[in-house]
């Protein structure tokens, strides 16, 4: 069957998804946190793109690389202050940044201001892609494509704690 193709969308049709799936307490940062699917509107299977909104406070996510997938991110509004092994800088409008994978530098954005920011976010959807947080006892593992979050020593969040 021949998939869909040039579908238009404008961002007031995608519906707009809050917070994180991270078990708790490293949900808490990222609460405000609010990301648009575009991909997923749009149909996009081998690589995501959503626009993210950090409320002022707000971390995009905890500090995290990963495995297969390379990232790129636009700022498109506001100030944000990108984290690193190397430091902190701040973004404005326009600048971007790109994250490869596997280069061990956990990355994150925070909201430092008073004000809105948005963020357009890229990311191809490699299978067997995992995630190592920085700061905190996490990892993102994925085996037998079910995704899961567990302690660094490999055992997992309880059911609860994690996403379906």
């Amino acid at each position: 069957m021949k998939k869909p193709v040039n579908r238009v969308v404008t961002i007031d049709d995608v519906p707009s998804i809050s917070g994180t799936s991270y078990p708790a307490p490293f949900d808490s940062d990222c609460a405000g946190r609010e990301k648009h699917r575009i991909g997923d509107a749009l149909g996009l299977e081998n690589f995501s793109v959503n626009i993210v909104r950090p409320a002022p406070g707000d971390w995009s996510l905890q500090r995290h690389w990963h495995s297969r997938q390379d990232e790129f991110l636009l700022v498109l509004e506001g100030e944000l202050t990108l984290v690193i092994d190397s430091g902190e800088r701040i973004l404005a409008p326009g600048d971007m940044v790109g994250f490869p994978a596997e280069n061990g530098d956990g990355h994150h954005l925070i909201n430092r201001s008073n004000q809105e920011a948005r963020y357009l976010e890229v990311g191809d959807r490699l299978p067997g892609d995992e995630a190592s947080y920085s700061n905190i006892d996490m990892v993102r593992v994925n085996r037998a494509g079910k995704t899961y979050y567990a302690h660094k020593d490999g055992m997992p969040y309880s059911a609860a704690q994690n996403p379906k």
